[in-house]
């Protein structure tokens, strides 16, 4: 039986669970759906009397019987890229036939997923994390989606400093001049600072919350691996990602009431992995602010090989956990 890891050529993170893997003699199996039609192909088939897919996919140095993969390690697969004779709409169909062909087929494996694109979809939708991680016990800012930018500046108004916190609310960048995507940072916004301009698509706007500290919060199943991020510029300050050489990090416990909040979390989107993002105030209150259901892990050095190794048992099966896909 195979662990099937699912990813793009660059992916260093991956490469430690394959490395981890390999040294403990599992067999493994990497693949891009990216390289579909060009390099992988695929040919599977149900009976009429069947319960699942029964065929292989065919790579450009091995195959794999779909019907011998133990788990799934869904990481950062590529973009299905087509032959230069299939542009605009015939592009646009062959990928929305690529999804639900090749994308199909691998989807209906009953094994471990870390995790499941089903089940990123749903825990990755901002406004759907929120309100789960509200019902399952987790504090959150104060939040609010809008286009109205009447509705914006009264909600600035009346936090707390008169000043919000900004963040886009999906995964995919705009693009610059120059067609490549540009970061979009969260930013603090005051009330003046609203322009009409909020009226021409959704905006979240949060409490800003002073803060003595971020937690990475990375779960395995239901191992929690958390660290403080202490960042030393400004900019970092205001958003991690704009400033990793300014950061320190520290392992550190997780309380309680929001482990246990987390597990409820995981257990209703049924993930087997998530890294979560919290702000923790200067009185030591935890604020989840982001869930990041294939959010990256290796950043921390401290805890790089105790997810590494929780990651490499899941995936080969030896590690007991709760989680199943449904």
């Amino acid at each position: 039986m195979t662990v099937l890891v699912l990813t793009g050529p660059k992916d260093a993170t991956a490469d430690l669970v394959i490395a981890e893997l390999n040294d403990r003699g599992v067999p493994v199996h990497r693949l891009d759906p990216g390289d579909f039609p060009e390099i992988l192909s695929v040919t599977a088939r149900i009976s009429s009397q069947g319960s699942s897919w029964d065929g292989s996919l065919r790579g450009e140095y091995r195959d794999l019987d779909i019907g011998h993969v133990r788990s799934v390690y869904y990481r950062r697969p590529t973009e299905y890229r087509f032959h230069l004779d299939l542009s605009g709409p015939d592009a646009e169909w062959a990928a929305a036939e690529a999804r639900a062909g090749l994308g199909g087929v691998l989807a209906t494996l009953e094994c471990t997923w870390l995790n499941h694109p089903q089940r990123n979809a749903a825990a990755g939708v901002k406004p759907v994390a929120l309100a789960t991680a509200a019902r399952c016990g987790l504090v959150i800012p104060e939040t609010l989606i809008t286009n109205e930018p009447d509705k914006a500046r009264t909600f600035i108004e009346n936090l707390p400093g008169r000043v919000a916190a900004y963040k886009a609310l999906g995964t995919q960048a705009p693009s610059g001049i120059d067609g490549e995507p540009y970061a979009l940072w969260t930013t603090k916004v005051h009330a003046a600072e609203i322009t009409d301009k909020v009226s021409l698509t959704a905006h979240q706007f949060q409490e800003w919350i002073p803060k003595a500290y971020e937690v990475r919060l990375t779960v395995v199943a239901d191992q929690l691996f958390a660290a403080k991020i202490h960042s030393s510029s400004e900019a970092a300050r205001i958003d991690i990602r704009t400033d990793y050489d300014s950061h320190t990090y520290e392992p550190c416990d997780v309380p309680y009431k929001v482990a246990a909040g987390v597990r409820k979390l995981m257990g209703v989107f049924d993930l087997h992995y998530a890294a979560m993002d919290f702000l923790v105030s200067h009185g030591g209150g935890w604020h989840l602010i982001d869930v990041n259901p294939n959010g990256q892990w290796a950043f921390v050095p401290e805890l790089r090989t105790p997810i590494t190794h929780a990651l490499a048992d899941l995936l080969e099966g030896t590690h007991d956990h709760r989680h199943t896909l449904r």
